[in-house]
């Protein structure tokens, strides 16, 4: 993964890659790489989100909150 690219360019790229690959016009060569590369943002990303979260933890924890409490994002509610 390139360093410089960010958590938001890294959603678009896989976006667009499923997008790409559901349409399934694309030689089978081309969908492996495709997917692979999904694989590997896929990576990123929920590594990304593993340490947002655990800064986000730490300074709950800092402020003097010490319990940990369940998130959901309003769409999942």
């Amino acid at each position: 993964m390139d360093a410089a690219q960010n958590y938001e360019q890294a959603i678009k790229e896989l976006e667009e890659i499923v997008g790409a690959l559901e349409k399934g016009d694309i030689p089978l060569e081309k969908s492996l790489e495709l997917f692979q590369r999904g694989v590997e943002l896929t990576k990123y990303c929920t590594g990304k989100l593993d340490e947002t979260e655990k800064q986000i933890l730490k300074i709950v924890e800092e402020d003097g909150v010490s319990s940990e409490m369940s998130w959901e994002p309003e769409a999942q509610k």
